[in-house]
């Protein structure tokens, strides 16, 4: 079952004329799709007209269309007062609440109304496509059409084929989806589909290290943002997003998958929900918020204080060179003794251990060892790891050092894995085990992600930038150290990092 996406006479429906549907119909008539908006509510299907209306206005006053364009569009768009009248549709998107009653109800009134050939898509973000098809008659002719708010905006859909869906179906959308302008990526119906699958990582292992008492909210999205590229930090986009959303989803996407570790949520979302710091709408989560402006929180000054010498662990012989050039750029005294002095600051740089085991790997006095984090490069933020013993004069001279040159310095509690390296080794891992399970390609993986999350690299990119292998090296040190299967290595980044090729590189 199929429909000629780039046909003259297309008639696309589409039932529920809020912000994803009017999203919907607004790029599919630029496209020149002739769309019928339907919504039970009286007057909404005409509302949404005016907000598309007046949405194509700015653009005209912005010089980014034409009148004649912004005309030829809305002559596209037809309100229509009954599901009666898609009668024609080659196609019906269903934009309708999130309730699976809701859209059953709602398939099984359409299979009453479109001819047989007609395709029905669910813009569905957190319910099963396999689910919704099911009680329909021709199961065969449902898929997933996963918008992102905005939609005109976010170029980005994902077309989700159920166990049952017809493979012409998925084909048809993914041509329509590239006529309306938008990027469409192939995946099969899971909990969370693509994005919101592969976006669990960096929120649920930020908020994990926030339980662990290793740094403070701000300092993670500090780290985050300056350190690992990253547009906003994890905290800063929960209350962006709002914990009344963002963390029932969480919870949906690990109870579907029956609980897998490495989707774990944190007790510390649920506590705040309860509490009603939601984020930004509230004017109070992790940050506050005047007039919708977010709360600035100073960072401490950095100490004048220097270290007599700084010997610098030669476990890594790259990563030794270049800490040992820049603590010689900062002016520091280099201990190159293989033991080092008794005044010495020792730096260890360790993947994945935290600073307390790889001081005492390398007979290191823990007193006087600090750990730098260099997964990152150490050019925008430095992050120094101090042990439970680290005195206070030997942290002082660690970050009165590496904060000479006004580059920012975030000070962290012991950690296996650091914040960056434990943060992205997980957004790696997940995303590795999606390709691992077939949801996606590898390709369409990274794509969702970069375009739907924002994300610097997708995550099989970045794991191939940082190494496999360093990857692999930093998950297992956190699975041994934790004892926790959250960390354990997924066999598609396993096999790759141990064959030494990209995690892009699918299999034959």
């Amino acid at each position: 079952m199929s429909f000629d996406a780039h046909a003259d006479k297309l008639t696309l429906g589409i039932v529920g004329a809020g912000i994803m549907g009017r999203g919907i119909a607004q790029i599919a008539a630029q496209s020149g799709v002739r769309v019928l908006l339907f919504d039970t509510r009286q007057g909404a299907a005409r509302e949404a007209f005016e907000s598309i209306q007046g949405t194509l206005d700015k653009l005209v006053q912005k010089g980014k269309i034409s009148s004649s364009s912004l005309d030829a569009t809305l002559q596209l768009i037809l309100c229509v007062d009954s599901l009666q009248e898609l009668s024609f549709c080659n196609i019906v998107i269903e934009a309708i609440v999130e309730k699976l009653d809701a859209k059953h109800q709602l398939f099984k009134d359409l299979e009453a109304v479109v001819p047989e050939e007609c395709i029905l898509a669910t813009n569905t973000s957190s319910l099963s496509v396999t689910e919704i098809a099911a009680a329909c008659r021709i199961p065969g002719r449902v898929a997933g059409y996963h918008f992102f708010n905005p939609v005109p905006l976010m170029k980005l859909v994902e077309v989700i084929d159920g166990l049952l869906t017809y493979s012409g179906v998925g084909e048809s959308l993914v041509e329509l989806a590239r006529r309306m302008g938008h990027t469409p990526v192939r995946a099969k119906d899971t909990p969370g589909f693509i994005v919101n699958h592969a976006g669990r990582g960096f929120v649920t292992e930020s908020l994990r290290i926030l339980g662990e008492g290793i740094a403070e909210h701000q300092d993670v999205d500090r780290i985050m943002r300056q350190g690992a590229g990253f547009r906003m930090g994890p905290f800063e986009l929960l209350d962006l997003t709002a914990l009344d959303v963002s963390h029932p989803a969480m919870e949906a996407i690990y109870n579907q998958y029956y609980q897998e570790p490495r989707l774990r949520p944190s007790p510390i979302a649920r506590q705040r929900l309860i509490a009603g710091l939601l984020g930004r709408k509230t004017k109070q989560g992790f940050y506050a918020y005047t007039d919708g402006t977010q709360e600035v929180l100073p960072e401490d000054s950095i100490s004048l204080k220097r270290p007599a010498k700084i010997w610098v662990s030669p476990e890594q012989p790259d990563i030794h060179a270049m800490v040992s050039e820049l603590v010689s750029k900062l002016g520091g005294t280099l201990d190159t003794h293989s033991v080092p002095a008794q005044e010495s600051l020792c730096i260890v740089m360790p993947l994945g251990s935290d600073a307390t085991t790889s001081c005492l790997a390398q007979g290191l006095d823990p007193r006087r060892t600090i750990a730098l984090e260099t997964i990152c490069g150490l050019n925008t933020r430095r992050t120094l790891m101090t042990t439970p013993v680290t005195t206070a004069e030997m942290k002082e001279a660690a970050q009165g050092l590496f904060g000479s040159d006004n580059v920012p310095v975030t000070i962290i509690h012991d950690s296996a894995g650091f914040v960056a390296q434990r943060v992205l080794a997980v957004i790696v891992n997940i995303g590795c085990d999606i390709v691992q399970q077939r949801i996606t390609s590898p390709e369409d993986l990274d794509r969702a992600v970069t375009l739907g999350l924002g994300y610097p690299k997708g995550p099989l990119a970045w794991g191939d930038e940082l190494g496999p292998k360093n990857i692999l090296a930093i998950l297992t040190a956190m699975s041994e150290f934790y004892g926790d299967p959250r960390y354990r290595p997924s066999p598609w980044l396993t096999r790759r990092a141990k064959l030494g090729i990209s995690l892009l590189t699918p299999e034959n």
